[in-house]
């Protein structure tokens, strides 16, 4: 019988099976966060992914399985624009992925995203009992530990933010940015994938607001009150992904993809449809490849998922355009009658059918332009066979790099080092790459998202 405190979640969306997108939104980390909700018979409070009928509404839609609440509210249509398309997705994603030219500062968002805070302490405040732990998650609810605590709450609460932390020289570009991070130390906790962006946060504190920091604890002391500040990079679901693997769904995906490439190299990547996440440059790193290596295109086949994400946001309908335009220029360039180099797949597929493809392709492409860690590359190296394992080309501004230094790193803005990581990869040794997995193996093993979740919880707990 578990003795800890109950534990409370909070994050913009919850994983119930009626919520939009949620747990593939998710992932590992869905499962991860039920894991150690069920054990403290937890509360998961959240927004449902739905469009309320009647304008503000106050309902609250709990519903109990498995030994976890879950409790979900809906969002106006002004909410959805004004706090999730428009600040959080228009405004401090791209900043915090380092995206200044794509960053939209409105005033109305600015508020939308203070009203809907608000509003998410509003209704979870009366859920959480004294004893409760709670942790709030990511760039969506940052105000969210200050509104709880205006409500008299005294609990243990921690944050963790999934994307990165920019440069304080960028930070600063945001309006009203000191009163965010002055949000941000309202938190017992506060948790970052990499040490970068744990550096970054700290580094503002101390210069920008004055705060009192000890960087060896990550002890931050600002108006009477010290929060501490670490980092906790994030891994998969080790034990059920690897289960994944001994599915007929992940065989027949392996299968499929083995059987359709004809003897050809399968190289893969998978990336929700982001620009954060690099595609037409990679797209441009692929085509400087088969410039310089036309007679490769018979041993070379590139294989990009992409799932359509937030498609109400211009920008992310601009990089589809553009994404669809780039590779029909090199398939109508580089094509034979019965072979194409880029399959290009808007759509998405199931975790087993991912270890599948996974497990097929001798290369995995992950080249992000920013990422705050990114599993995929740590899915991409779980999945390979240890006898025969692929090559991980990894960009070096992605969380992921800090923890796997064996992949090939590569400059994701640069199509020469793209081209060249491509070569490397097809030509490496087998003993070379059965050494580089077995180290960054272990890695994905050990630092697995049960032992984040542990790590965090003590630290706030």
């Amino acid at each position: 019988m578990s003795t800890d405190p109950r534990l409370v979640v909070i994050s913009n969306r919850v994983a119930v099976p009626k919520a939009r997108g949620a747990a593939g939104a998710q992932g590992g980390l869905a499962g991860a966060l039920h894991a150690a909700l069920k054990s403290r018979k937890g509360l998961w409070f959240g927004w449902s992914g739905q469009e309320s009928g009647s304008g503000r509404t106050g309902h609250i839609d709990t519903q109990t399985s498995d030994g976890v609440t879950t409790a979900t509210i809906d969002l106006s249509q002004r909410d959805i624009d004004e706090y999730y398309n428009g600040y959080a997705n228009s405004t401090l994603w791209p900043l915090f992925h380092y995206r200044l030219d794509l960053a939209e500062y409105e005033r109305e968002t600015g508020k939308g995203y203070e009203r809907v805070n608000e509003r998410f302490a509003d209704l979870s405040a009366p859920l959480i009992e004294p004893e409760d732990v709670v942790w709030v998650h990511d760039y969506h609810l940052i105000p969210l530990g200050e509104r709880l605590r205006s409500r008299g709450l005294k609990n243990r609460i921690g944050f963790f933010l999934h994307i990165p932390w920019p440069a304080t020289r960028l930070f600063v570009s945001l309006p009203y940015h000191e009163r965010l991070v002055r949000t941000l130390l309202y938190y017992d906790v506060v948790g970052f994938q990499t040490e970068e962006w744990l550096d970054s946060f700290l580094h503002y504190c101390e210069n920008e607001l004055g705060a009192q920091v000890d960087k060896g604890s990550g002890a931050v002391t600002f108006e009477g009150r010290t929060t501490l500040a670490r980092a906790y990079p994030i891994g998969i679901d080790w034990d059920h992904f690897s289960r994944l693997g001994e599915t007929g769904d992940a065989r027949q995906a392996q299968q499929r993809l083995l059987s359709s490439t004809r003897r050809r190299t399968a190289m893969i990547g998978v990336d929700r449809l982001d620009y954060s996440k690099g595609l037409p440059e990679r797209i441009d790193g692929i085509g400087r490849f088969f410039e310089r290596n036309p007679e490769r295109v018979r041993d070379l086949v590139f294989i990009q998922i992409a799932p359509p994400s937030r498609e109400d946001v211009e920008s992310y309908q601009a990089i589809r355009a553009e994404l669809e335009q780039k590779c029909g220029q090199i398939n109508g360039a580089r094509s034979e009658v019965d072979m194409v180099p880029i399959r290009y797949v808007n759509r998405g597929y199931s975790h087993a059918e991912l270890f599948g493809f996974f497990r097929a392709a001798k290369i995995g492409l992950v080249t992000p332009l920013r990422d705050g860690m990114n599993l995929v590359a740590k899915e991409y190296v779980a999945a390979q066979d240890p006898e025969d394992p692929g090559v991980l080309i990894l960009s070096r501004f992605a969380g992921a790099a800090a923890q796997l230094p064996d992949a090939v790193l590569v400059n994701p803005h640069s199509p020469d080092d793209i081209d060249h990581a491509i070569r490397t990869a097809l030509d490496m040794p087998l003993a070379e790459r059965k050494s580089r997995h077995e180290k960054m193996i272990a890695t994905v093993r050990d630092d697995n998202v049960q032992q984040w979740t542990a790590n965090f919880l003590r630290d706030l707990s």
